[in-house]
């Protein structure tokens, strides 16, 4: 019913999961992970306790795989279970039930294991590896990749319903107080997986910290613009100068909390690139809706 991969990172540490099912919510049963430990996906006829109960094992010096047999071994419905897990070194172990519905397997790679049930074939976790291991980018861009080459392989036989995706990193969620760097479901949809990019797309915006490469610094041609936005916006007060000073940069930081950019607020005169591609677009869907501009 299910397609999953558990991943690491080695550049950074970051441990994660992407799954796929023809099931409503999945991100809710599946997917455990903690930073420096490890991640868990526990699937058809999913007995969650494994999640958390792995991960403390996990913790207490076990590898993935006598985690899976701890936790398979005091499980008399282990037969119709399936799990997948990975360490924070990045080993990895999984179990497939023998009367889980077919096709039904997993395939380990370097850093990653795919497994599921219910399959179109074993093209499904082979190609999810493969994917990975040659994809670069972010953990979670190459756990999406794998998902995307998984439901190309056929997937789950029966269809496609939920998807989520799963990325911890120690000090990574909002404002640096918990590790859910990346924490993104989708509950339903006839899409799950093209709706998790997109989902993924803004989560990136609302949630990650700037990179310093896209930083630039806030000159007279810039802060004429955002004076001239703001202003519309009612953020700012005055002629557009083109002076970048501390009553632009106040309207900017409030403007920036106000359209939940808080990650990425800055104290300097710089202003993240990515965040001002998004003002300008947003900006101009504003001055239509407000009939300003044709």
């Amino acid at each position: 019913m299910t397609f999953s991969i558990v991943a690491f990172d080695p550049a950074n540490g970051d441990l994660g999961i992407a799954v796929q099912s023809k099931f409503p919510n999945v991100g809710v049963s599946i997917p455990f992970a903690r930073a420096g430990v490890g991640a868990v996906a526990t699937q058809s006829y999913c007995n969650t306790s494994y999640g958390p109960r792995g991960l403390a094992l996990l913790e207490n010096g076990a590898s993935p795989q006598q985690a899976i047999d701890i936790l398979t071994g005091s499980d008399d419905q282990r037969d119709y279970r399936q799990v997948g897990i990975i360490d924070a070194q990045g080993h990895t172990a999984s179990f497939t039930g023998a009367q889980c519905f077919d096709w039904a397997g997993s395939l380990q790679g370097q850093h990653c294991a795919a497994q599921g049930n219910t399959l179109a074939g074993s093209p499904v976790v082979e190609n999810m590896v493969s994917t990975f291991e040659d994809s670069r980018g972010s953990l979670a861009e190459r756990l999406l990749a794998a998902l995307q080459a998984g439901q190309a392989s056929g997937g789950d036989r029966r269809g496609q319903q939920s998807a989520a995706l799963l990325v911890v990193r120690a000090g990574g969620g909002y404002g640096g107080f918990d590790d859910r760097y990346v924490d993104i479901s989708v509950y339903d949809h006839p899409a799950p997986i093209a709706e998790l990019e997109r989902l993924y797309a803004i989560h990136r915006l609302t949630y990650f910290r700037s990179e310093p490469d896209q930083l630039v610094k806030i000159d007279r041609i810039i802060a004429h613009e955002l004076q001239q936005m703001l202003h519309h916006r009612g953020f700012y007060q005055g002629a557009a100068t083109g002076i970048c000073d501390e009553t632009l940069l106040k309207a900017l930081r409030n403007f920036m909390g106000w359209e939940n950019y808080d990650e990425r607020i800055r104290s300097d005169d710089q202003i993240d690139l990515e965040v001002l591609a998004d003002m300008r677009q947003k900006h101009q869907l504003w001055l239509r809706a407000n009939h300003l501009v044709t």
